[in-house]
C-alpha cells in the first residue's frame, strides 16, 4: 500500500464523501494541475452510464482543467474499471490513480 501525502489523502476523503452522499457503487475525486479538486459518484441512468472517475474527469474538463495531478476511486469492488483509467489517461499519462476501499484504505 502506498503512503499518500496530505493532498492525496484529501482526495480519498472527497471520494468517500461523494460515494456516501449518493449511496453509489463508486466515488471518485481528482486534483487538476492548478490544484482544483473535483468529486463525483457513479452515474447510472437509463440513457447513459459513467464511472465515478469518468464523471469527475468530465467535471474537470468542462471546468477548463488542462491536466490531472492525481485521482482516487473508492469502491468495494477492489478493481479499477478500464473506462476510468482511460478517462484519466486521455489527459494525463503519468498521473497516479489510487484505488481505496469504502473505509478509505488505499489498495494500490
Amino acid at each position: 500500500m502506498p503512503e499518500l501525502d496530505a493532498e492525496d489523502e484529501k482526495l480519498v476523503t472527497l471520494a468517500r464523501s461523494a460515494r456516501a452522499r449518493t449511496q453509489a457503487a463508486e466515488g471518485a475525486a481528482l486534483r487538476d494541475t492548478d490544484g482544483r479538486t473535483y468529486a463525483a459518484s457513479t452515474v447510472d441512468q437509463p440513457s447513459f452510464k459513467l464511472t465515478a472517475l469518468q464523471a469527475a474527469v468530465a467535471a474537470a474538463v468542462s471546468s477548463g482543467a488542462e491536466g490531472i495531478e492525481a485521482a482516487v476511486v473508492v469502491s468495494a469492488e477492489g478493481l479499477l474499471k478500464e473506462a476510468s483509467v482511460h478517462a484519466v489517461r486521455d489527459i494525463a499519462e503519468e498521473a497516479p490513480i489510487y484505488l481505496a476501499d469504502p473505509s478509505g484504505k488505499v489498495l494500490n
